[in-house]
């Protein structure tokens, strides 16, 4: 399997909220719901249609599993969220007991184990492992060298802080560009693949 890792990023790499208010207020962030201008159906829509045609599981950290577990369940009847509600899902946590599951297929992930698990879930036939939001878990992956794909979605906007997915270790990682298309809003939908050091 590929980890492919989908974000809706300001032009300053900031991902924290982006789908409303009340998502992620953590450090004051108060812009939460920044993205939903910028959204359209076609260009920014279609990339997430697009990866989760690709997707034979999705990838979550806690907070973002936990606000589309509130939101998907109640939204069938549409072939992407009938795919969201019946596709397997990973959620990463160390604090989610089993019963509290309750977005049918998902499976518990201990924190302490992500790495370990996503690198044996990598190693195993199938399409592409769906990471979307999730910061803390996509910052992890891509320190660890798991990250196969980055599909950004780069938004005309600054937010001034906030929430990234980028590891400040000082380490150098490199990536190609293999597709761009630029939505009538001016945001840029930029698919990157894992290459080789330069």
């Amino acid at each position: 399997m590929r980890v492919a890792i989908n974000e809706f990023m300001s032009l300053d790499g900031v991902v924290q909220a982006p789908g409303g208010p009340e998502e992620d207020t953590d450090g004051g962030f108060a812009h939460g719901g920044w993205s939903q201008a910028f959204f359209d159906p076609e260009t920014v829509g279609g990339a997430f249609d697009e990866a989760l045609r690709s997707a034979d599981a999705l990838l979550f950290g806690r907070r973002t599993w936990q606000t589309m577990a509130a939101a998907w369940p109640d939204r069938g009847g549409e072939p992407f969220a009938d795919r969201m509600n019946s596709i397997r899902k990973y959620v990463v946590s160390g604090t989610l007991k089993d019963d509290e599951l309750t977005w049918d297929n998902t499976v518990r992930i201990p924190g302490g184990e992500a790495v370990a698990r996503v690198r044996d879930l990598r190693a195993t036939e199938g399409g592409d492992l769906l990471v979307m939001g999730s910061p803390t878990l996509a910052r992890t992956l891509l320190a660890a060298g798991l990250a196969d794909e980055l599909r950004l979605m780069i938004m005309p906007v600054l937010l001034g802080g906030g929430k990234t997915i980028f590891p400040a270790d000082g380490g150098k990682r490199t990536f190609e560009l293999v597709s761009t298309v630029t939505s009538g809003a001016g945001v840029h939908v930029c698919t990157y693949r894992a290459a080789a050091e330069r």
